[in-house]
């Protein structure tokens, strides 16, 4: 059975209670936001698979996730921050998760001359910052001691992005938060980790739609980042905090390769 509550929030099962039953019989809990997505979607499945409790936070239900908590447009950030961030409150209570899981973002193009830079600019800053943002607050409030806050950065923000003006800004800003929350004082719980990942490409259905003719070898799978999740996630080779790790592909197989700024 599935249900919606106030404000969006739809959840599995028979209400609260069924919930922290559910969560407790869990062998872990995470949040996915951008669970809807195609590596959100694979995430999802991933912990799911494992007996894991998963809620998503995206535009729509995922029904593959354990709980879901749908986000509603709109043009106003704290508007939806706030709604992410009550309905979040709402279905954990006083539980705490294992990880919290940023994979929502996308990409546009455009130079500084472009007459779509102004949309796209504002498009990038809602999927890649708005998003990173709330997340790192919900690590705030919901990561247990110990947990793992992951964002989605991108290779070519470590440089000039002159033909994606949009797309480098918003990356390089989630960067920069990334190296931020590893300070003294950042608001995370003890001895948990913020770490941002930054792949190329990642092979995913509509990115095979728009480069039919591109080399698929040197595009990530999207197995890949959700295994490297869950090592990260139950303490193996999990990076240090403020890390910026580079997923760099090439000929089918891939490394993990921290940047150094």
């Amino acid at each position: 059975m599935r249900w919606r509550g106030r404000g969006g929030a739809e959840r599995s099962g028979t209400g609260t209670g069924g919930q922290r039953a559910s969560m407790a019989a869990a062998a872990g809990r995470v949040l996915v936001y951008g669970g809807r997505g195609a590596l959100g979607s694979q995430c999802v499945q991933y912990f799911k698979s494992r007996n894991w409790w998963v809620a998503s936070i995206d535009l729509a239900a995922n029904e593959d996730a354990s709980a879901n908590v749908v986000v509603r447009p709109t043009d106003s950030f704290p508007e939806q921050a706030e709604q992410v961030t009550a309905e979040i409150g709402k279905l954990l209570g006083e539980e705490k998760v294992d990880a919290i899981l940023c994979v929502a973002g996308g990409w546009a193009g455009g130079s500084a001359k472009a007459k779509s830079l102004y949309k796209n600019c504002d498009l990038m800053w809602k999927q890649s910052v708005w998003t990173s943002t709330i997340s790192s607050h919900l690590a705030t409030k919901h990561l247990k001691e110990g947990g793992l806050l992951t964002l989605m950065g991108a290779q070519a923000a470590l440089s000039g992005t002159p033909g994606m003006i949009g797309y480098g800004m918003a990356k390089g800003a989630v960067h920069q938060l990334c190296q931020s929350l590893a300070g003294a004082n950042s608001g995370l719980p003890s001895g948990s980790a913020a770490v941002a990942v930054l792949p190329v490409t990642l092979d995913t259905p509509a990115n095979r739609k728009s480069m039919p003719d591109a080399d698929f070898s040197s595009w990530t799978s999207l197995e890949f980042i959700a295994e490297a999740f869950y090592d990260w996630i139950t303490g193996k080779n999990r990076p240090n905090s403020g890390s910026l790790i580079q997923v760099i592909t090439t000929g089918g197989k891939t490394e993990l390769v921290a940047a150094h700024l």
